[in-house]
């Protein structure tokens, strides 16, 4: 019997719920995340359900690893900017964000970063345009791209505002 797999697949950051969702679904399924790359993800056999996984974007901090490992949660690793945690699921609920506006604060560390990445894009898109290199089309269309990424997280972060006013 397999006890290890390796999968590829892409998610959008902006729809890192979906990855999150996705990787909860397959350690029900007796797959939990071991390690994790650009885009590539390997798993072990558990026990179903026996593991949550939760992913954050949040940077390098070996102070937060040591409060999450004192939690009771183990570090899985991290792709650039997101980080990935398992907990067992017998210790009891895992949540990263204990609350509405640390759930917006996360969305908003979201949006900055497409913001800038979007706005670089831009940026070098129009310069290369301007000067007739057909490249610049490509960084348009990536700005286009992660702008759209940018509205997703800022419509998620409206109906998190709209939640936190209707518990005031």
């Amino acid at each position: 019997m397999e006890n290890r797999r390796t999968v590829r697949r892409w998610f959008w950051v902006w729809a890192f719920e979906k990855e999150e969702d996705w990787l909860n679904e397959m350690a029900m399924n007796g797959w939990v995340l071991e390690n994790v790359g650009f885009c590539t993800y390997h798993f072990v056999r558990c026990e179903p359900g026996e593991y949550s996984i939760r992913l954050e974007m949040h940077p390098y901090d070996e102070a937060y690893l040591s409060f999450m490992r004192d939690t009771g949660a183990e570090y899985v690793g991290r792709v650039m900017m997101w980080i990935y945690f398992r907990k067992k699921a017998a210790d009891g609920p895992f949540d990263l964000f204990s609350d509405i506006d640390s759930r917006i604060s996360h969305l908003d560390k979201i949006g900055k970063m497409l913001s800038a990445v979007g706005g670089i894009n831009l940026a070098i898109g129009a310069v290369n345009s301007l000067s007739g290199n057909a490249v610049g089309a490509v960084n348009l269309l990536c700005a286009t791209l992660l702008m759209y990424g940018l509205g997703r997280i800022h419509g998620k972060k409206e109906a998190l505002e709209k939640e936190r006013m209707l518990h005031e």
